[in-house]
């Protein structure tokens, strides 16, 4: 296994085929890669109490904040907050007819290093 490993880190992704399954092996790099046009186009509106709120449609999310700042900070939390969700409840998820579309979406938050503000 240490051979294949050091394969997908160095070499680049393996697709193996084994019985009935196919699978695919790729580093975090290759992952990120794979998945950076997945980027987010967030809808900002004030509300009439001044407050921000923004909308993401790609993964159907809602924050409102008292500032764009705070709004921005909210939704970042959220977005990791729901990536890790759709993770640990994949099969539910992927097999949501209205979530199968955030997939890529999810894999491209997960792929990103700890603490790392999202690009929105």
């Amino acid at each position: 296994m240490g051979q294949f490993n050091d394969d997908v880190i160095r070499k680049g992704p393996q697709f193996v085929k084994r019985n009935r399954d196919d699978w695919a092996a790729l580093s975090s790099a290759h992952l990120k890669a794979a998945f950076t046009n997945f980027r987010f186009h967030p809808t900002f509106h004030t509300e009439d109490d001044g407050t921000c709120t923004i909308t993401i449609d790609e993964i159907d999310l809602v924050e409102n904040g008292d500032t764009k700042e705070k709004a921005l900070e909210l939704m970042t939390e959220e977005i990791i907050e729901y990536a890790n969700e759709y993770q640990e409840n994949f099969n539910q998820y992927y097999h949501a007819p209205n979530r199968i579309s955030h997939f890529p979406y999810v894999l491209n938050v997960l792929a990103q290093e700890k603490n790392l503000m999202l690009d929105l």
